[in-house]
């Protein structure tokens, strides 16, 4: 880790490496999240090789943000460090002190009120009006964001009693976006109905406990596979004509021959 940090530092040094003197917290931003993401990525194909890879780019994302912040002498890597450890001892008092909670629902509701002391003590919610929805970032991906939303309210008590109550709701809002669709005189109506039918998915996503961002990442996975397979059968039975050439009754046919030859595997 030293060794590390010694290198950031030394590219960060006037007689370090231009682009990466040139960098901000802002310019690194989406290589941080873009780092993210690959972790999460490796870490689904189940390749530790690639997961540890993959974890040192991003800690190298970490450690050029806390340089650039030592550099400005506003916190450091160490300072870093301290907080965060300091903030998982506040807020494990089951473990650290003698705080009682026996099952990991428990955790997550004293997790959160806890969160709420923080913000208090921080002059963020000084008089306990903040709302129960603050502290989801915006900066979220839309599906995360509105499961955590989701989630918050239904700690509030604002929920749907039955994941059947949900499928009715998808069932209204589909309704509403055909109507929006057969009227054809506002795009921007149309998409808030969309939107509001994404919204209630995830909500039946929720209400059923499955991750909605997981859930649509794996439905992805599959469209891929079948699409790649229906391109290779095509290749397989003609070699020369295009596969975009092809008519939609076609792909469909070769779309079934995918999923049958998914299904049989």
């Amino acid at each position: 880790m030293e060794q590390l940090r010694g290198i950031v530092t030394r590219l960060r040094a006037p007689e370090g490496c231009p682009w990466d003197r040139e960098q901000t917290p802002a310019s690194l931003s989406p290589s941080l999240l873009e780092e993210a993401y690959e972790v999460a990525d490796a870490i689904e194909r189940g390749h530790p090789g690639d997961l540890e890879e993959e974890l040192g780019d991003l800690l190298i994302n970490i450690l050029m943000q806390a340089e650039i912040a030592s550099e400005r002498q506003s916190f450091s890597l160490d300072s870093i460090a301290a907080k965060a450890a300091e903030k998982l001892v506040r807020r494990h008092p089951h473990v650290f002190s003698d705080s009682l909670a026996g099952t990991s629902e428990a955790v997550l509701t004293q997790w959160e009120e806890i969160k709420r002391a923080e913000r208090k003590s921080k002059g963020i919610d000084p008089d306990g009006k903040e709302s129960l929805l603050a502290g989801v970032a915006r900066a979220f991906p839309a599906l995360v964001r509105a499961q955590k939303i989701q989630k918050k309210a239904a700690k509030a008590g604002f929920d749907w009693e039955r994941p059947e109550d949900v499928l009715e709701k998808i069932r209204e809002e589909v309704a509403e976006v055909e109507v929006e669709l057969n009227a054809k005189n506002d795009d921007d109506r149309l998409a808030e109905e969309v939107g509001d039918l994404l919204f209630a998915v995830v909500n039946l996503s929720r209400s059923l406990s499955l991750d909605a961002e997981s859930g649509l990442h794996a439905a992805t996975e599959k469209f891929c596979r079948r699409f790649e397979t229906m391109e290779q059968l095509h290749l397989e039975s003609s070699p020369v004509a295009e596969f975009s050439k092809l008519s939609l009754v076609g792909m469909n046919e070769l779309w079934e021959r995918a999923k049958s030859l998914e299904n049989k595997s």
